[in-house]
């Protein structure tokens, strides 16, 4: 299940650590049977780039 993750990060272009630092706190905080589709990660909002230039 994992691997399946981390390819399917690999495919939408999203870093893989990042998603998995978002994901693990928040997988706790549902209920049991809750529906998790929006923290698939192609679902995963990118953290938007700051404006610093």
């Amino acid at each position: 299940m994992i691997d399946s993750l981390m390819l399917t990060c690999r495919a939408c272009n999203v870093e893989s650590y990042a998603y998995l630092v978002h994901l693990l706190p928040e997988l706790p905080k549902r209920e049991p049977r809750a529906d998790v589709t929006d923290l698939l990660p192609f679902n995963y909002a990118k953290p938007t780039e700051t404006a610093t230039r």
